[in-house]
């Protein structure tokens, strides 16, 4: 499978900026990769027009959303619905990134909601997980990513999920902080990660893409991608930039 190289570009860059980082990015990479990999860029929602009509005709190259409420249209005010994703060109879209879990306050059940409805209306999901620094020291790791995985157990009969469903293991602990899980831990929460899959989907588990977020950079970018059960990573603060991202997408 190819690696999947994601760009949260979180709430920064106006449209101008946007406009300005993605054409830079293209101008390092090319038109083709010469690596195997699908890069995936998540802008704010105002930029995202502009970022889906300079990638249009890259064929590595696909727009993502970075959250949506479960409806296709309705008084939710401030909300955005996957249709309208799926409109201005958005491919993919993140749910339950620790930002939304934590800082506004998502629960598995909304989250549940989000996964199904996102994928049943034709979008990708890209569904983040991960423990708290006090998690892991207290040795619950094995038990959080479970539980937090276990939302997609009633999301277990829909055709091509292995195409459609991407798990984004990110500690919290390690978001924006400039700390990295070690390539043990890393490890260690990827394979809980897969055991798990296989354990809801069979063998169909094997094939779901499993990227590492948290503090991804240009130096250690290939280390993290070459641990297995690494299919990509997510990257918030290295991807804002053209010249930091292009190094982790052919890293």
């Amino acid at each position: 499978m190819k690696k999947l190289m994601a760009a949260n570009w979180k709430m920064y860059k106006t449209q101008d900026e946007a406009k300005n980082t993605i054409k830079d990015l293209i101008n390092i990479l090319g038109t083709e990769l010469t690596v195997d990999r699908d890069v995936l860029i998540c802008p704010p929602y105002t930029s995202l027009k502009v970022v889906a009509e300079e990638i249009k005709d890259i064929n590595y190259m696909y727009l993502g959303g970075q959250n949506f409420y479960p409806a296709k249209e309705g008084a939710y005010t401030g909300e955005i619905s996957p249709h309208m994703l799926l409109d201005v060109g958005c491919s993919y879209a993140l749910v339950g990134h620790s930002e939304r879990r934590h800082i506004f306050c998502e629960k598995d059940e909304l989250l549940k909601e989000k996964v199904k409805y996102g994928l049943e209306v034709g979008l990708n999901i890209i569904f983040c997980i991960g423990e708290k620094i006090e998690q892991r020291r207290a040795g619950q790791v094995d038990q959080v990513l479970k539980s937090q995985l276990s939302v997609l157990k009633d999301i277990n009969n829909m055709s091509g999920i292995e195409d459609r469903l991407v798990i984004a293991y990110e500690p919290v602990w390690a978001i924006g902080t400039g700390e990295v899980a070690g390539e043990k831990e890393i490890f260690e929460a990827h394979k809980i990660v897969r055991d798990e899959l296989k354990n809801i989907y069979g063998e169909v588990g094997n094939s779901i893409r499993i990227l590492y977020g948290g503090s991804v950079k240009p130096d250690n970018a290939s280390d993290i991608i070459g641990i297995d059960n690494v299919d990509g990573v997510l990257v918030g603060g290295a991807s804002l930039h053209a010249d930091s991202f292009s190094k982790i997408v052919t890293a």
